[in-house]
């Protein structure tokens, strides 16, 4: 059965969280392997990805990446990514790849 899973980029410029990018795929699959497919294609998909807005607070001010690594370290970056994930009509728990690209560079493995 194919599932929808997300190569999502954190776009990081001067320590704070500016934009996310987005490229979808739909495979089917065990997890391990579509994970591998994601970290494959992260430096290939970027130039083609989707911009998403990043949140910021009231005064337009956007999250640092400290704030943002403090909600990850939780499980609770999900909640930042749920506009994408309707976007996308993903299931409930989706597979992703979430790839820092810092002033920049990047960071896939």
């Amino acid at each position: 059965m194919n599932e929808i899973i997300l190569n999502i980029y954190l776009i990081i410029n001067n320590g704070l969280v500016g934009e996310f990018r987005v490229v979808s795929y739909e495979m089917e699959g065990g997890d391990d392997r579509k994970i591998d497919f994601l970290k494959s294609h992260a430096k290939e998909d970027y130039p083609r990805a989707i911009i998403f807005d990043s949140p910021s607070d009231e005064n337009g001010k956007f999250m640092s990446y400290a704030k943002f690594h403090k909600l990850e370290k939780r499980g609770m970056h999900f909640q930042l990514f749920e506009e994408i994930f309707q976007r996308y009509g993903t299931p409930e728990n989706p597979l992703i790849c979430v790839t820092p690209v810092v002033d920049g560079e990047i960071y896939s493995q």
